[in-house]
């Protein structure tokens, strides 16, 4: 791009003109910079193991390519996003957005034919197909969808390349389709595609993987009964990585005693025990180190916790304090006010004293009642407003509870079983695989409940991408919901339930009542106020009469709102559907300590 304009400024002599396009190519050179920069610092999360920041930003920034035609750097944000979803545990969400980047990579292939600003190399193309294929392949054979995964992987296998940077990828699929085929007792299959890897990590001179791939093919002989092979090739893979200290190496190397333990046993050689004894040295090393960690993680948030509870019932000492000073100077300030009066009502004679009184006293009763029916009202209002924050502070713990704490003990039930079935020779007993099923099955129900009770996308990334989520997923074949957000960031998470909450309600109620085709929910952050507009095209409805049926109710939003001190407003007629407007000053977020 840049030598094309290069070659218009010599052909026309207009400096002007020139100047104008030459301005206009360095602008597009840096904007397609700060956007590199962005999506590097998302890397860098990535490899830190940060996903829940790295998935944010890559969003925010795919957000920002959508418009553009930095083709290289879409694909190479959707394939972060695909990865930051793979680690999380996301399969489907991480399947979606590899695909998306594998479009993106054969549709330009030409770009990355040359050199490439983020890998600084030459035809990257065949490497980053390779890389691409099989993650999905990988993925789909997590999901138990044989057929898929044995298309992708051959996917890798069928590329006319040959470099060093294709070869581990191509020697992967050839171990993961030879697991495949164990499965399916397919052994023969299964022993032509493990022979296959090991020859390419050989080759490699990549002794790790070298072992892992003749680990496999040992296998096979173990499910052959040919044990004598096996104890060969066990003893040989371990050979490979005996000395090396890495956590990699030392991971496999349990594995491999273990299973040469089982090859000699069934040889009735008892330095099976021996073997068997490492084997089990290894384990507990690692999992002394792994409980090391739970044990640091829970006690830094222990000590978080701690931290958090001082500091807010410092927060609350100090204003009790102003409190207590506000009450001591009002009550002066009346009591010297009511001593003024008192001295210049002296001074009247008793008749026209009296007269005052009389009139103060009916003035009073009536400000009296007023006031009595304002606060009477306000305090109505907080008890609800109060009711509800009681109840979404309390839908909010609970989902973080079922997240962060059952879905890990399932995890760790479900490694568990995993571990268990490895011990078996041949098929594993039934009820391993019954259990598992039901782990996942309550896993996936609990996920779903989480998400029921507060969105994890809105407490992870914010209301900007919770309302698109949610009109996404509100979205079918009867009704259509956009979503038009401008400006939105993230603000205080309270504020943002809330806000959530509201928005969610009024969507429920144009799915269940409306019968709408259309429905648009505008968001938009300007001089410290959110704006909020929804519409549909459906069938309208009288403000007065509308029932207060599940949820929050249109009376209880309106009381809600007027707590938050926003504006509320309905226009709904049965021939133009239902306006809303809503806006509401931002509440900012807290600033807090990462641990």
């Amino acid at each position: 791009m840049f030598f094309f304009i290069y070659g218009k400024l010599i052909a026309k002599p207009n400096k002007a003109e020139a100047n104008k396009v030459l301005a206009s190519a360095l602008f597009v050179i840096q904007k397609k910079d700060s956007l590199l920069i962005e999506y590097k610092k998302a890397l860098k999360l990535l490899n830190e193991e940060d996903y829940s920041n790295s998935l944010e930003k890559g969003l925010v920034l795919l957000a920002k390519l959508e418009k553009t035609n930095f083709f290289e750097l879409k694909y190479l944000c959707n394939f972060l996003i695909g990865d930051c979803f793979l680690k999380m545990r996301e399969k489907d969400k991480a399947i979606r957005y590899y695909k998306k980047s594998l479009f993106l990579l054969e549709s330009n292939q030409h770009l990355f034919n040359k050199e490439n600003p983020v890998y600084g190399k030459i035809n990257v193309f065949p490497e980053l197909k390779a890389r691409n294929l099989l993650r999905l392949g990988t993925l789909y054979a997590r999901a138990e969808k044989k057929d898929s995964a044995v298309l992708y992987y051959e996917g890798v296998i069928d590329l006319n390349s040959f470099g060093k940077k294709v070869l581990p990828y191509k020697a992967s699929a050839f171990n993961n389709l030879s697991g495949l085929y164990i499965k399916d007792s397919s052994y023969i299959l299964a022993k032509n595609y493990a022979l296959k890897a090991v020859e390419i990590r050989r080759k490699n001179n990549n002794k790790v993987s070298e072992a892992i791939a003749l680990s496999n093919l040992a296998n096979i002989h173990v499910i052959e009964k040919d044990y004598i092979k096996a104890k060969e090739i066990y003893k040989k893979a371990i050979s490979l990585i005996e000395f090396n200290k890495s956590s990699k190496a030392i991971k496999y190397k349990e594995n491999l005693y273990y299973n040469l333990a089982w090859a000699l046993y069934n040889l009735e050689d008892f330095t099976a025990y021996d073997y068997q004894e490492k084997s089990y040295i290894i384990k507990d090393s690692l999992r002394n180190a792994e409980f090391d960690h739970i044990v640091q993680q829970v006690y830094e948030k222990y000590q978080a916790q701690i931290a958090k509870k001082q500091a807010d019932k410092a927060k609350a000492d100090v204003k009790l304090k102003e409190l207590e000073e506000k009450k001591t100077t009002i009550f002066l300030v009346i009591l010297i006010f009511l001593v003024i009066i008192s001295s210049g009502v002296i001074l009247y004679n008793y008749k026209l004293r009296q007269n005052n009184l009389k009139l103060k006293l009916d003035q009073t009763q009536l400000a009296q009642k007023s006031k009595l029916e304002k606060l009477k009202s306000e305090s109505q209002v907080r008890i609800l407003n109060a009711t509800l924050d009681g109840k979404e502070a309390e839908r909010k713990q609970i989902a973080e509870t079922l997240h962060d704490s059952v879905s890990s003990l399932l995890s760790s039930a479900n490694l568990h079983l995993q571990a268990t079935r490895m011990q078996f020779n041949g098929d594993s007993p039934i009820e391993i695989d019954k259990t598992q099923k039901i782990i996942l099955e309550a896993s996936q129900t609990i996920r779903d409940l989480s998400h029921t009770l507060v969105s994890s996308v809105l407490l992870k990334f914010g209301l900007k991408y919770a309302i698109k989520d949610m009109a996404e997923k509100y979205s079918n074949s009867k009704i259509a919901i956009e979503t038009d957000i401008e400006n939105v960031r993230r603000y205080h998470q309270g504020f943002e339930i809330k806000v959530n909450n509201i928005i969610q309600e009024f969507v429920n109620n144009i799915l269940k009542h409306s019968n709408a085709s259309k429905a648009l929910v505008k968001i938009k952050d300007s001089a410290g106020k959110l704006i909020i507009h929804i519409e549909d095209n459906g069938d309208g409805f009288d403000k007065k009469e509308i029932p207060k049926k599940d949820g929050l109710g249109i009376n209880q939003i309106d009381a809600r709102i007027q707590m938050m001190k926003g504006d509320f407003h309905i226009d709904s007629s049965s021939e133009k559907g239902t306006k809303i407007a809503i806006v509401l000053p931002i509440q900012e977020k807290d600033i807090s300590i990462r641990v």
